[in-house]
């Protein structure tokens, strides 16, 4: 995971406009908020990335905590929010101190591709311990086995088209096929679970799991998870 936390820490051109990123990141936070049980909730968005958007997240439970590996992010976080009394920003390992039976909802959005195998049953292992009984996971944008780079593509184009950046995804898309994002994807890759492995990973670290009928963010062609951890 340490090459992919050093990319998203640089300059980097995943977001293809300002526009790209700002739709990008309000339709995560609005996907999250509708997983938030009550206003009275405390909420972990663990490996958050920028997280623009988590004011309006922060809007709908009590307490929102955004845990980010990545520390010129964390700092650019701290920032950002530094105004909302509802929003702490955290390290990784700073979840580790936190007390058990602390959250109501956690969600890891677009970061188990990143992780190796191990990585992400030790970070269910910390999500677990922090989560109340009956308190929920939410897995989202998992890439499958049988999808690849094409179906990013395409999602991407439709989602540009409906948002209106469909000139600037176009020369973004060239623009990757020659950056380090695209060169990191074919030397590290990314990790992928089909169903039934994910579902198996989130049973086995004390959840009872079930597939979302819709991907948190824009690409149908991934999948979110529902898990709620066992009593």
């Amino acid at each position: 995971m340490d090459d992919w936390i050093d990319y998203y820490d640089s300059t980097h051109t995943i977001y293809v406009s300002k526009l790209h990123r700002d739709v990008h990141f309000r339709q995560i936070a609005e996907d999250i908020a509708g997983y938030i049980p009550s206003s009275e909730a405390t909420v972990l968005d663990y490996a958050c990335g920028e997280a623009l958007s988590a004011g309006r997240v922060a809007d709908a439970c009590a307490r929102l905590i955004l845990a980010e590996p990545a520390p010129g992010v964390r700092g650019r976080l701290i920032a950002r929010f530094a105004p909302n009394i509802k929003i702490r920003v955290r390290s990784l390992d700073d979840l580790r101190h936190m007390d058990e039976h602390s959250v109501d909802l956690a969600v890891m959005n677009s970061v188990a591709q990143y992780m190796t195998a191990q990585e992400f049953d030790t970070a269910l292992m910390v999500v677990g311990r922090l989560l109340k009984p009956g308190g929920r996971l939410v897995v989202g944008d998992i890439l499958r086995p049988d999808i690849g780079m094409a179906q990013d593509v395409t999602a991407l184009l439709r989602f540009a088209l409906a948002h209106g950046f469909l000139g600037d995804a176009l020369w973004g898309l060239a623009r990757t096929a020659l950056s380090d994002y695209r060169e990191l994807r074919s030397k590290i890759g990314l990790q992928r679970y089909g169903e039934a492995e994910m579902i198996g990973k989130l049973t086995a670290a004390g959840f009872a799991a079930s597939r979302a009928p819709k991907n948190i963010g824009h690409n149908p062609a991934r999948i979110t998870f529902v898990a709620t951890k066992k009593n």
